[in-house]
């Protein structure tokens, strides 16, 4: 049975109605069901071998004969064969699978309903790893500190897996089901994070040549590392290539169609790293490097992912001379999110505020007295130096100052040249120019709250028309509901690993000195951003 989009699901129904046993033929249950659902298959899936695994077999035998040999058999299809797991004796409503995006620091999952393509609930929680680790690397660390690894990488995996679970309760609770109709598992994630839900050694992820234990895992039962769906769910694990190039980002392609386009474009997805892919539907090349951790709170003291609280935007009006901010939900604001950073710092740049360098400038002379005042009022010396107030104690959340410090402001500022060194270092491998480009897809919370405007005076993304930029949401989690829904999804996603062409930044001599000439506002070529105006203190009012 394929879904209300014409695509084969990787849980399918398929109507049986077998003759029962009798003297003239007594044929076992399980063969005469295997039988009657060959029998029954569509061309697609005709030619695979219908096989039954051993755990599923006595109550699918008793299943059968109790619907009286008529019913619903349900089908897990694989690649290279179907397992019938179920036997039901009315037809289903719906059959429930959930996707997943595994993140390093948070997950997030949506349940789809596999005949029609509907999502039925969807939830988000912190990753429970992180109390072993707030990156990747410190991870990797504690799975092999532990009497050899032994006792770190089973907490590590045990803690991601108890995560999932209790994300599967709550699916199911909003769903109005029980974790056991949920019948797969498609998995989006990195190489480590991978290797870790599958409590699988990450030793060599890191170390080169920088070889993973496994890149593209084969299907397997739910039940086999305790996820608390039904036990037979089959698992679907998009592939990686490499160390740094993980099955999110095959899902980004997937969502974004960058496999199937006749002209050039890029797809970034900035997360924990910045990985970012170009070509078309004839080539792909891609890399990954880390971009991402001031723009997701990882380094800045106020740093925060986006949530309530959490500033998105900031307007400075600088002929008033007064700031603006808007937090999610409308909430006293407690940090600033990535998208906010991005805003701020472009905003303070534009203010003369902050100077090409990223350092923050106590100019208390030039502009008006408003200016001056304001200057004044904001830029405070603390502890950690000279810092930027951007909400002040009394109308925060906690009690506090949000604070842009120079030490947070430098941890951006390499962030963005990062950034920026990735993409012309990934351009010039193949001699296409910023100017080519089709279009460019932004992937994640990046991507649906960044201001490109601000992003482009930064020097973080290159100067092109705002049409070229198509935020796309979370790529990950919507390439992982696609394999859910589509065995072309899943065939694909085999497929674009093989097409990929991965670049190295590790040992990339030209992304180290992109980086160098990127580390100014916004490049220390400013000809590279014709739309950025040219900032002098003594225009303002």
């Amino acid at each position: 049975m394929k879904n209300s989009t014409g695509q084969q699901p990787l849980v399918t129904s398929i109507s049986v109605v077998a003759e029962p046993p009798s003297l003239q033929d007594n044929t076992a249950d399980i063969d005469r069901l295997r039988i009657a659902v060959r029998n029954k298959l569509p061309p697609a899936l005709e030619g695979r071998p219908v096989v039954v695994p051993f755990t599923a077999m006595a109550g699918l035998s008793r299943r059968f004969r109790k619907a009286g040999f008529v019913g619903n058999a349900l089908v897990n299809v694989l690649p290279h064969e179907l397992q019938l797991v179920d036997f039901q004796q009315d037809i289903s409503d719906n059959i429930p699978a959930m996707a997943l995006d595994l993140g390093t620091t948070h997950l997030e999952a949506t349940l789809v309903d596999l005949t029609t393509g509907e999502i039925m609930a969807h939830t988000h929680a912190p990753n429970g790893q992180m109390r072993y680790g707030a990156d990747i690397l410190s991870r990797i660390h504690y799975a092999e500190g532990h009497d050899e690894g032994t006792k770190g990488l089973v907490r590590l995996q045990q803690a991601v897996v108890t995560t999932i679970n209790e994300m599967v309760a709550d699916l199911a609770i909003q769903a109005g089901i029980e974790a056991d109709a949920i019948r797969a598992l498609s998995v989006s994630g990195n190489t480590t994070m991978v290797h870790l839900l599958l409590g699988l050694s990450p030793h060599h992820i890191c170390r080169e040549p920088y070889t993973p234990l496994v890149g593209s895992p084969d299907p397997f039962s739910a039940g086999e590392i305790g996820v608390g769906i039904n036990t037979l769910a089959s698992v679907w694990i998009l592939p990686s290539i490499g160390s740094y190039f993980g099955g999110d980002l095959i899902s980004g392609i997937l969502a974004s169609g960058l496999d199937r386009m006749e002209k050039t474009s890029m797809l970034i997805d900035v997360g924990t790293n910045a990985e970012v892919v170009l070509g078309n539907r004839d080539w792909l090349i891609a890399c990954a490097g880390a971009a991402g951790p001031a723009l997701e709170g990882g380094v800045a003291k106020m740093g925060m992912r986006a949530g309530p609280g959490a500033i998105e935007h900031v307007l400075l009006d600088r002929k008033s001379w007064r700031l603006q901010v808007k937090t999610i939900n409308d909430q006293p604001a407690v940090g600033i999110c990535g998208s906010g950073l991005i805003e701020l710092v472009a905003q303070l740049f534009l203010a003369g505020i902050v100077d090409i360098r990223g350092k923050l400038c106590r100019d208390t002379v030039a502009g008006s007295e408003k200016r001056r005042a304001f200057i004044r009022e904001r830029l405070i010396e603390g502890e950690e130096g000279l810092s930027f107030m951007v909400t002040p104690a009394k109308e925060s959340g906690h009690g506090k100052p949000v604070l842009l410090a120079q030490v947070d402001l430098d941890a951006m500022m390499r962030s963005k040249a990062a950034m920026y060194a990735i993409l012309t270092t990934l351009t010039s491998q193949v001699g296409v120019e910023f100017s080519d480009l089709d279009h460019i897809y932004v992937a994640g919370a990046f991507g649906k709250h960044i201001d490109p405007v601000a992003a482009i005076t930064l020097g973080m993304l290159p100067d092109l028309p705002l049409s070229t930029y198509i935020p796309v949401g979370n790529s990950s989690l919507h390439g992982a509901e696609r394999i859910l829904l589509s065995e072309e999804a899943r065939r694909l996603s085999l497929e674009i690993g093989r097409k990929i062409t991965y670049i190295e930044l590790n040992v990339n001599q030209e992304f180290m000195l992109r980086f160098s000439g990127s580390r100014f506002i916004p490049h220390t070529d400013p000809a590279l951003f014709p739309s950025v105006p040219v900032v002098r203190t003594e225009d303002f009012p």
